[in-house]
């Protein structure tokens, strides 16, 4: 069964904390894929784990050791698309300002 969880960048509680570690545990285990996204440098695993750096020291372990880490560098396609439709305006935008 797939477990999802999105944080919307907050601290995972406690319980959420644990639950998110079983369920890494579970998979390792039993070898099946995992498939995980994040903002968070592995540094900052900590604070995400309910401040836990054991246990995100744990889940990284179980998480590392049989993956590909994929590290994409560049700028956030949802800021660049914000940055260029304020910088493109349109031609009723245009008018006002020179009225």
């Amino acid at each position: 069964m797939p477990f999802t969880y999105r944080s919307r960048y907050l601290t995972l509680e406690t319980p959420h904390a644990s639950l998110l570690f079983q369920a890494i545990c579970e998979r390792y285990e039993k070898q099946q894929a995992i498939v995980l996204t994040s903002n968070k440098a592995f540094a900052d695993w900590g604070q995400v784990f309910a401040g836990d750096a054991i246990m995100a020291s744990a889940a990284l372990d179980r998480l590392l050791h049989r993956s590909t880490v994929i590290n994409i560098r560049g700028q956030s396609y949802r800021l660049k698309e914000k940055r260029q439709a304020k910088a493109v305006k349109s031609p009723p935008e245009l008018a006002a300002q020179t009225a």
